[in-house]
């Protein structure tokens, strides 16, 4: 298939935000493709090559990419007008068209450039190691280009950047593929749940695209590919969770630890985080000793992960975990920050899938499952019903080191990859007046002076507008700080600083340096305020303001387990913000 094909509905998708124009957009698209390679163009258009769970990275970057356009472009001179043409727009595949299309035209004879050569060199190049590796990346990207027009060159260059911003989400895909392969955006909800069970949205197209609809109904849970995890709504208070729970739940200790999915056959374990990174390396522990606790033939358990104090079993912050998140001497690591692994649910047991058994069916299988022993255990658990006993249950999660509570109706099956008000939790922060504690994006930093020199003393955070796509500003937090923290958020930061502000960001103000959005910290603030400078949720109050935090500060967590598209949204701060018992009305805007 010619790459060019692409490339035009790529231009197509990024001249529009609307919905149904993108829809339709892929229909075409689909509708033209070979069956072989359509999973190869759904992984392209998430900005992927393969699955998230396969960790396949391209790691090209932009200093590298302005070389290979140099090359290619063949002139002494190419680099500055490259920079020069990436300055003013921050688009580098923008910048790569211009600069090619200026190119003198050569007699050589020519490669084509189909989607099949532009993936598989993608691929090359996100597989290469050993010695030389950039060099080698080079030469690789130049000869694509070399063979390149400039709008191809524009959309290659975005892909080998991670840059490819075109609005659409996975729910957009699924319409598309629904419409194109069944006739019927209805059957979406099939295709969601063949998503949900395989977190393979390129295996999902392939199946419906070869075998329709009934190859679909077929999908069935795969050991060692993970499960979209279920997630929690937010309540503020005991009175609310009954109101929407009702007469009787689940209370189970909300811990501070990195949520686990935990696929175990026979002597083989594979785990996987909540964003579906295979993070088996970093507990060796877990892969040696949570076996010999397991009762079934194989299975698929959810847990926390959590630090604790040996001596007195008590659970430590999430923090002590990122010292895990290393490539070398884990096993030092493992040692000096022992852990404890918590068990909450079961997706899947001895071939069967647990997805549609009620919570209560899912614990008690859970427990004649799994064997407890001094790290493997169940998170305590108690059934709830009235405020009383959510109050006694919270303090004693609180007690023992815990972040509050999860509430869980008892009759309600295992909903992969949804949020909604099955599961609720309740936070000790969500029973301030701004009510919760927020997950923000890094963006930009500011120098720090005095004991703060030689860091970002001061970083500029945004939240994640979800139907554009984007990050807006929402606030500067310079408090909550430690010496550490600052040295360790400026060794993450450093590699992810940019020439130009990432095309994503939205934000008035201006930053000494910007950041690829990609870290995500936690974040209290006293109160969500009108501003006439923040972009988050811009006009939805009030035309012309945004909405910004009121005394920011960093609660210590770096949130390594979450990708930037799971930051807080503009939504839940226009919830937040209208939940506060005093709203202001312009009088305090920053």
């Amino acid at each position: 298939m010619e790459f060019s094909i692409l490339a035009d509905s790529f231009n197509k998708m990024e001249s529009t935000r609307k919905r149904l124009e993108l829809t339709q957009f892929l229909v075409e698209l689909f509708e033209k493709t070979p069956h072989e390679i359509i999973s190869k163009i759904v992984y392209l258009l998430q900005g992927k090559l393969r699955p998230d769970f396969e960790g396949i990275e391209l790691g090209v970057a932009e200093r590298l990419a302005i070389g290979a356009i140099a090359k290619s472009a063949g002139t002494d001179e190419a680099i500055k007008k490259i920079e020069e043409e990436y300055k003013k727009n921050g688009d580098l595949g923008h910048a790569a068209s211009i600069i090619l299309e200026q190119k003198e035209q050569t007699t050589f004879m020519v490669q084509d450039i189909t989607v099949e050569r532009v993936y598989d060199t993608l691929y090359t190049i996100a597989k290469l190691e050993g010695m030389k590796t950039q060099n080698r990346k080079m030469v690789h990207i130049a000869g694509l280009l070399n063979d390149a027009t400039p709008v191809e060159a524009k959309f290659i260059l975005k892909l080998l950047l991670g840059t490819l911003r075109l609005g659409i989400a996975e729910n957009t895909v699924m319409d598309a593929l629904a419409i194109a392969f069944s006739g019927n955006k209805d059957n979406r909800k099939v295709l969601e749940h063949a998503y949900s069970v395989s977190s393979d949205l390129g295996k999902v197209a392939e199946t419906i695209a070869t075998k329709g609809l009934e190859g679909i109904e077929k999908f069935e849970i795969m050991l060692f590919n993970p499960i979209r995890p279920m997630l929690a709504d937010r309540v503020k208070s005991e009175e609310e969770a009954i109101e929407k729970m009702g007469d009787e739940f689940a209370a189970e200790y909300k811990l501070d630890g990195e949520r686990v999915q935990v696929h175990i056959e026979g002597g083989k374990v594979v785990l996987f985080s909540r964003s579906l990174e295979n993070i088996s390396s970093y507990y060796p522990d877990i892969i040696e000793k949570i076996p010999k606790a397991i009762q079934a033939d194989n299975v698929i358990l959810e847990a926390e992960a959590v630090a604790i104090n040996e001596n007195t079993g008590e659970f430590l912050p999430f923090q002590e975990l990122m010292h895990r998140r290393r490539k070398y001497k884990i096993e030092k690591a493992v040692t000096r920050y022992p852990i404890t692994v918590n068990l909450f649910d079961i997706l899947y047991c001895n071939g069967k899938s647990c997805l549609e058994l009620d919570y209560k069916d899912r614990r008690e299988k859970l427990e004649k499952v799994v064997k407890e022993d001094e790290f493997v255990k169940y998170i305590p658990m108690s059934i709830v019903k009235n405020k009383n006993e959510i109050e006694d249950f919270f303090e004693n999660s609180i007690n023992a080191g815990s972040e509050g509570l999860m509430l869980k109706m008892l009759d309600k099956p295992y909903q992969a990859g949804s949020r909604g008000s099955y599961w609720l939790k309740l936070k000790r922060e969500y029973r301030n007046e701004l009510g919760d504690s927020l997950d923000l994006v890094v963006i930009g930093g500011f120098f720090g002076k005095g004991r703060r020199t030689g860091s970002y003393g001061t970083l500029l955070l945004a939240t994640y507008d979800e139907d554009e796509d984007t990050f807006t500003s929402i606030c500067k937090v310079g408090t909550g700080f430690s010496d550490e923290s600052l040295d360790q958020l400026y060794q993450i930061l450093h590699p992810k600083v940019t020439i130009k502000k990432n095309p994503r960001i939205v934000s008035e103000m201006e930053a000494d340096v910007w950041f690829d959005p990609e870290l995500v910290i936690e974040v209290v603030a006293s109160e969500i305020t009108l501003s006439p400078i923040h972009k988050a949720a811009k006009d939805v109050i009030r035309k012309d303001a945004g909405l910004a935090l009121r005394f920011p500060k960093f609660t210590g967590k770096i949130r390594v387990e979450k990708i930037a598209e799971d930051a807080s949204t503009n939504e839940e701060i226009i919830t937040l913000y209208k939940g506060q018992k005093k709203v202001a009305h312009g009088k305090n805007l920053i």
